[in-house]
């Protein structure tokens, strides 16, 4: 008689329990410090907050001007100046946009906020053609909406969350694509004159902004209609300037002092350094630059005199 084998079948293994990453709370901490104090200095060196100023925060629902909002309200309760903080949201009418979800962690927070509703989704998605770059367009009509709302509530700041990152990327942008040394000043007033500008994180990493939105648990809203074009010429600095950090760690940084370290003379514009006067002699003429081009002296008309026999 041959044996008998017998087939116990064993239950399946039970999933393991998803563990939570640990927090580091200490960490938070820091990264929370450190930030508080760029801005502050960030607000202190470029004069952007004076007392009594009504600031609107521009707020669209992204890390950024989560950040810059939750910051500035950890700054407002010892500032050695009063402010007033209004959260300003622009309801551009993108589909799928929640527009509950702002309105209901402002409310939660106590933060006083206005929402301006104003259809520019179908304005830019009328005028720019499929799959082209939106953001010029779409930047204008945002832009001019907020600023009519501020004049409208008596704002005198406006305060954007671009960061350091931001403002080097827009520095080559303009290198690139506009022939120009410019980028995105951390205080400005608008070209019609009506409005200051600021931007308090201009000292701040997109890094440590990304760790600072994770661990405040923000509820982050994303931008379906430009942050989704893959040809953006914006995205193309971004990922050269990754590429430069990875390879040599703390360039950025270097570049972002750099535009705070401007030497007109050691550039090229004759509006912002006088290069005629560096070095001429009392009694030299002033060069004539239509003798240069033409390769003439001043006087070739002059008949030239009969050289001695």
């Amino acid at each position: 008689m041959e044996p008998m084998s017998a087939v116990i079948s064993l239950p399946d293994p039970l999933p393991r329990a998803t563990v939570a990453p640990r927090r580091d709370v200490g960490a938070e901490h820091r990264l929370a410090k450190r930030l508080r104090r760029q801005v502050g200095q960030a607000i202190a060196d470029f004069g952007m907050i004076e007392a009594g100023d009504k600031v609107m925060v521009c707020l669209s629902g992204g890390k950024d001007s989560y950040t810059l909002l939750d910051l500035l309200l950890q700054l407002q309760k010892k500032a050695p100046v009063p402010f007033e903080l209004v959260a300003v949201n622009l309801d551009q009418k993108q589909p799928g946009f929640p527009e509950h979800v702002l309105p209901q962690y402002l409310a939660r927070l106590g933060v006083p906020y206005q929402i301006i509703e104003q259809d520019t989704y179908s304005v830019v998605s009328r005028v720019i053609p499929e799959g082209r770059t939106m953001c010029s367009l779409c930047s204008r009509l945002r832009r001019g909406a907020l600023y009519n709302h501020a004049e409208k509530h008596g704002f005198t700041r406006i305060a954007l969350g671009h960061h350091r990152d931001d403002m080097v990327a827009t520095f080559f942008m303009n290198l690139f694509h506009h022939a120009k040394l410019s980028g995105m000043p951390p205080k400005l007033r608008s070209d019609d004159g009506r409005h200051v500008v600021i931007r308090p994180l201009a000292y701040v990493r997109e890094h440590d902004i990304v760790a600072y939105a994770r661990a405040r648990d923000f509820p982050i809203i994303p931008c379906n209609l430009c942050g989704s074009q893959e040809n953006l010429q914006r995205r193309q600095v971004g990922l050269m300037l990754q590429q430069w950090e990875k390879d040599h760690p703390g360039r950025i940084d270097q570049i972002a002092r750099a535009m705070g370290q401007i030497h007109p003379s050691q550039l090229a514009d004759a509006s912002l350094f006088d290069f005629m006067a560096l070095g001429r002699r009392d009694a030299a003429p002033v060069s004539d630059a239509h003798a240069w081009l033409a390769g003439f002296p001043a006087d070739a008309d002059a008949v030239p005199e009969t050289p001695a026999a």
